[in-house]
């Protein structure tokens, strides 16, 4: 029988392996890459590498963390909105990078529509931390004193537009104090001027005072939530003291907008298996960091709702820094 043309094509595609039909390889087959916007050595950056190596253990492949800090999380949102919608790409991002687009209107990328939520996994409720040398020891004296000198109490952030920031922007608003907002770009130096009271107060996930509170050397008011927090250490909840102050910083992964579905399935399956791990929780827990988990596009719902609640203050903060 005499081949035409097409047909000895056919046969010798067969012959070399190559086949007239491909079939897509399944996922993960290669390296996974996790961005971090944040240095090494802090929470995230700890989340980041926690996740990275349970992940690599569960799919046989290689997860690894590339550190991409700089710009309040700008660098690193960036390298993941223009990277390829595969899944080999993700973000582990905090409440900060949502606000992104509100305090800054020349992003190259839309914080929100130009991801895909991919599992949320935990929040760390803000605890309000002074100096002992403030005078204060409950969170109701703190009120009382920034009341009666309003503009005299400083309250340090890991820079404007942080979730640090938003977080004593917010306990600001809500109970009706004038504090003075200080950025720095240095957690060290954070810790160090609020130890000596160069600022008398920081609104920040436990992690970020933990070992200072513990040695004595800071003073935490209140956590703010609806629970006090009992682990790893006690302070009592906001809510107790007749503040209606509830602010959480939450961690979790993003991928590319575009992303398969059934990719971001995978992910969001083996994350969510993998935070009920009974070492992996503790691990969390000892950051100050509740374990929390969601459906797939519960993610997004969560994100939105939470921009909304915030909407009038990023629009306050966002006027003043156009101003």
């Amino acid at each position: 029988m005499k081949l035409t043309p097409l047909g000895a094509l056919i046969v010798l595609a067969t012959f070399v392996g190559i086949g007239p039909v491909r079939t897509e390889e399944p996922y993960p087959s290669r390296l996974i890459t996790v961005i971090s916007p944040l240095a090494a050595g802090t929470t995230g950056d700890f989340l980041a590498r926690l996740y990275a190596d349970k992940l690599s253990k569960r799919f046989g492949q290689s997860v690894v963390v590339s550190n991409r800090p700089g710009a309040g999380g700008v660098v690193a949102a960036q390298n993941v909105a223009s990277a390829v919608p595969d899944g080999y790409t993700l973000l582990l991002a905090n409440s900060g990078h949502t606000i992104l687009g509100s305090l800054n209107k020349h992003l190259p990328f839309d914080p929100v529509h130009d991801f895909a939520g991919v599992a949320l996994i935990g929040e760390a409720p803000a605890l309000v931390v002074v100096p002992p040398s403030l005078g204060v020891h409950t969170l109701r004296e703190f009120v009382d004193l920034a009341k009666a000198n309003p503009g005299a109490i400083n309250y340090a952030s890991a820079g404007i537009g942080s979730a640090t920031h938003l977080a004593g922007a917010y306990f600001a608003k809500q109970t009706g104090i004038n504090i003075v907002h200080v950025p720095y770009k240095s957690g060290v130096d954070i810790i160090a001027d609020l130890v000596s009271g160069r600022v008398q107060v920081v609104f920040a996930p436990a992690a970020f005072t933990l070992p200072m509170v513990k040695g004595g050397k800071l003073l935490a008011l209140g956590v703010a939530a609806p629970l006090p927090m009992r682990e790893p250490i006690a302070v009592p909840s906001t809510l107790s003291a007749d503040i209606p102050y509830e602010y959480a910083t939450w961690y979790g992964f993003l991928a590319p907008a575009k992303t398969p579905d059934a990719v971001l399935q995978t992910l969001n399956k083996a994350i969510a298996d993998l935070s009920l791990d009974a070492e992996l929780k503790v691990k969390i827990t000892d950051q100050g960091i509740t374990p929390r988990s969601v459906g797939l596009h519960d993610f997004d719902a969560h994100i939105r709702k939470e921009m909304e609640r915030l909407a009038p203050l990023l629009k306050s903060i966002g006027d003043q820094i156009d101003n």
